[in-house]
């Protein structure tokens, strides 16, 4: 069994991640001006960024087309995997997943395995991280999937933009009829809601950026805390460093006991939030599902994260 992991660029995995796990990445293609720009390729973090803070116009995204999936396919057949993973954009809010399942169903020279993280950014990352170190460690397809099922269980996110104008356009906001009008001086929180539909909602909102910062904090004490399993996050944000050193900073001295790490909010994921947006994702701890010596743990099973808050209606 040769096994290959293939995901898309909205986890916006580093290039030395991608080397070290041998994880492969599909481009998502954004479209601007009639123009395609595929995320991270055309158009890097910092121009995707600069030019949507002035352009009188603004992006839509598409999704990997079949042809690009089929051109790792063709390489995997070739070089002779028997399998692929492949992890893409949460169901939530692209339809890539149920795409992934209809063409592996009529693929027959490999055997696909789609996986919906119903999640993205650092989420998607973990995920692809774990599927990889698994498969170098030499598990089996059963047990990989099997530990993203878990993993997923454990995914928590949170995060804070600027403006809802930005998912409203784009569609991603599932109770965007919620807020008719402007939102002067309101700073909604924003969940997916990963165990179940992947889909984006407001859960909560609060007068105060400061105030909204403290509720999300207090939802990531509250749903991790009493866990018999460690806990990792990542702190990402859309072109706002900053902000997203002084979360870093805070959460650690907040919950020592816990990782911490950074990321980025990218173009494609970029087009649906807006720029200064910040979010948290947190996990099981992806090396607790090894041993000591880098073997994978047989018949893992993770608490839930928690209760997901009343969805704002």
């Amino acid at each position: 069994m040769k096994i290959a992991v293939l995901t898309d660029s909205s986890a916006y995995l580093s290039k030395e991640q991608q080397e070290k796990y041998h994880i492969d990445v599909v481009p998502i293609p954004l479209i601007w001006d009639g123009k395609t720009y595929y995320d991270l390729v055309d158009i890097s973090y910092e121009e995707f960024y600069e030019k949507i803070s002035t352009s009188q116009t603004l992006p839509t995204t598409s999704q990997p087309s079949l042809g690009q999936i089929m051109e790792f396919v063709d390489r995997y057949v070739e070089e002779g995997y028997t399998d692929v993973i492949i992890l893409p954009l949460s169901s939530g809010i692209s339809s890539s997943y149920n795409n992934l399942v209809n063409y592996a169903a009529e693929e027959d020279r490999i055997k696909i395995h789609p996986f919906d993280c119903r999640t993205t950014c650092a989420g998607l990352a973990d995920c692809a991280i774990l599927a990889a170190r698994l498969v170098n460690a030499g598990a089996s397809v059963d047990l990989i999937m099997k530990d993203l099922e878990d993993l997923r269980k454990t995914i928590g996110v949170r995060f804070l933009v600027d403006n809802l104008g930005h998912l409203k356009r784009t569609g991603r906001l599932s109770n965007a009829a919620s807020f008719i009008g402007t939102l002067l001086h309101i700073t909604p929180i924003l969940a997916m809601d990963v165990q179940k539909t992947g889909h984006i909602s407001a859960i909560a909102k609060e007068r105060q950026y400061k105030r909204a910062y403290k509720h999300v904090q207090n939802d990531f004490r509250e749903l991790t805390e009493n866990k018999d399993y460690p806990i990792q996050a990542t702190i990402f944000d859309a072109a706002n460093p900053d902000r997203g050193d002084e979360w870093i900073k805070d959460y650690q001295a907040a919950f020592p006991k816990d990782k911490f790490d950074r990321s980025i909010i990218g173009p494609v994921v970029g087009v649906h939030c807006g720029k200064n947006a910040i979010a948290i994702i947190w996990c099981r701890d992806i090396d607790s599902y090894f041993d000591q010596d880098g073997q994978p743990l047989p018949d893992i099973e993770s608490a839930e994260v928690g209760s997901r808050r009343k969805v704002l209606n």
